[in-house]
């Protein structure tokens, strides 16, 4: 969510900077409820404060005994005016908010400017691998069923489709991967791994943004006021909603495994075969809570860390920098780390790491001491795999002419295998 404040005196420099998103918000209903919203509460802190006044003088005619009908008539009209101002002022104040929660943050200005994913600016590349590329190489899903690791009927008979059942050394090395990834980001670069809910009430996945904008994309239970969390990115986000960090214990740096549970609504008829877009998958979540003053380098450092799961595992990829257009509704400035993929000879996102400054925190009421006050934290998450997508990228980039897949050497010391097939 966005400063109101800042809204109100940089009225312009907002929109134009949200116009780098490719949209156009008219604020003037909101600044007029804003003004009033103060307006109100002028007012009904004045009532209160004469409410007060003539409490004390009824009080001191009846100690001397003396008539306060009047004055007690008084002071039971101002109750009543100041009851129905609060009913307006609530009013407004549900509308502000409601209205805000639709803004989304402001790109940073070192964001690139573009209209769409094609104005995305690549950053880096490496295209080191593990093994020697093939002439005609498979897409995991072919490599998958005919090495019976991966069924994806058996799932579409017991759920629907965009499911996956893994069998054998396929669920193993799905487990590998998952714990690999959470050794790397525990051991070698410092983050503390928590468990959390899957399922989260309503005030929490909207604290981080998913609602209400994406109401549509997340499954909620019918009976309860629960949702299935889309990414392990909305508990961690809220393990710390209304808290207060001495700028000593920050970056606070955590990662955690979970599924994930995404409705996929925009994308009927795309991305239908295989591992990429299913309702449910695995994914290792990185998050940060910062000093608003080191965010922009604790994202690199983020970034980095993702970076170094592809490193390892010597898969192809590349970084890029996603312009104001391509941001995601929270983010102020994000890298996608893609992989190739040279069975369906194309690039496949694996990571979005994010710096939602305090956009979040606004949400969550999380802030930091300072020498002089406090401030809200800034946010940096991004996935640290996504876990299903390493997991065909391994078996395309790894498939070797007679159809097995040879096990990443990263790998080998958790699945206790070198080859499938």
């Amino acid at each position: 969510m966005l400063d109101l404040k800042f809204i109100r005196e940089n009225r312009e420099e907002v929109e134009e900077r949200l116009s780098t998103r490719g949209i156009k918000i008219d604020f003037s209903e909101l600044l007029e409820w804003d003004s009033g919203r103060r307006k109100l509460i002028s007012e009904i802190d004045a009532l209160r404060e004469k409410r007060k006044k003539t409490s004390e003088q009824v009080g001191l005619l009846k100690k001397e005994k003396k008539p306060a009908e009047k004055l007690m008539k008084e002071t039971e009209e101002i109750r009543e005016t100041i009851q129905n101002k609060e009913k307006i002022l609530l009013d407004l104040e549900n509308k502000i908010e409601e209205f805000m929660l639709t803004v989304p943050n402001l790109p940073d200005e070192s964001v690139p400017t573009g209209k769409s994913e094609k104005d995305n600016k690549k950053i880096r590349e490496n295209l080191e691998t593990g093994e020697q590329k093939l002439d005609k190489p498979k897409p995991h899903w072919e490599l998958g069923s005919k090495l019976g690791i991966i069924d994806f009927e058996i799932a579409t008979k017991m759920s629907s489709s965009r499911f996956a059942v893994l069998k054998d050394r396929g669920a193993v090395l799905e487990r590998a991967i998952i714990s690999f990834m959470l050794d790397l980001h525990t051991k070698q670069h410092g983050y503390t791994e928590v468990m959390t809910p899957y399922l989260v009430n309503k005030k929490s996945i909207t604290g981080t943004g998913q609602l209400p904008k994406f109401k549509e994309e997340v499954f909620k239970c019918a009976d309860d006021e629960f949702y299935l969390i889309p990414t392990a990115e909305v508990t961690i986000a809220n393990l710390h909603s209304d808290e207060i960090f001495d700028k000593d214990a920050l970056p606070k740096k955590y990662v955690s495994y979970s599924a994930c549970f995404r409705r996929e609504a925009g994308s009927y008829g795309k991305d239908t075969k295989g591992l990429i877009r299913n309702h449910q998958f695995n994914k290792v979540e990185l998050f940060k809570f910062t000093k608003p003053e080191d965010s922009a380098d604790e994202l690199e450092k983020l970034l980095n860390d993702a970076e170094d799961v592809l490193k390892q595992l010597k898969l192809p990829y590349r970084v890029i920098e996603l312009c104001g257009a391509d941001l995601g509704f929270t983010s102020a400035k994000t890298y996608d780390l893609e992989v190739w993929m040279p069975g369906e000879k194309m690039w496949r996102e694996v990571s979005s790491c994010s710096n939602c400054r305090d956009f979040q925190s606004r949400r969550l009421n999380i802030k930091v001491r300072t020498e002089n006050n406090k401030k809200y934290v800034h946010t940096i998450n991004g996935s640290g795999l996504a876990v299903g997508r390493i997991f065909a990228a391994i078996l395309e980039n790894y498939q070797n002419t007679d159809g097995s897949i040879t096990i990443p050497s990263a790998l080998k010391s958790y699945t206790s295998f070198d080859k499938i097939g």
